[in-house]
């Protein structure tokens, strides 16, 4: 009650009598920025709105993930060539490659106890061999 507004803040409350003019004077900038500017920010909100963009994966590039992934079930880790056969044929990064094939591993991959042991044994010869 009987505070100043953000407007009589700034102008010193002298804002009654340029009120209409200020805001005309507004729009005029607003138009003219638009004008001068207008495609620059309609290419930048399209540049942003595409990195905001979470989601899926485009379908075509799942399947090609996936089947390389069955192919591979067993040992589901792409070598950097693959990696890199994989981002141009999917069309993807390999940022985007390397998150598939983690959150996948995470997901749906289970070594056999065999693979486990086999991972276990060589890495504890990694460290108890006897040179």
């Amino acid at each position: 009650e009987g505070g100043v507004s953000s407007d009589e803040d700034i102008s010193g409350g002298e804002v009654e009598g340029q009120e209409g003019q200020g805001k005309s004077e507004d729009r005029g900038l607003k138009d003219r920025l638009l004008r001068r500017f207008g495609s620059h920010i309609s290419s930048l909100k399209l540049e942003f709105s595409k990195k905001k963009k979470k989601g899926k994966l485009p379908r075509e590039a799942r399947q090609t993930l996936l089947e390389w992934w069955n192919v591979h079930y067993k040992w589901p880790y792409p070598t950097e060539s693959d990696k890199l056969a994989l981002a141009e044929s999917t069309g993807l990064d390999q940022k985007q490659i390397n998150n598939w094939f983690i959150n996948q591993r995470k997901r749906h991959w289970k070594p056999s106890e065999s693979m486990q042991f086999a991972v276990m044994d060589n890495l504890s010869g990694q460290f108890f061999s006897e040179d």
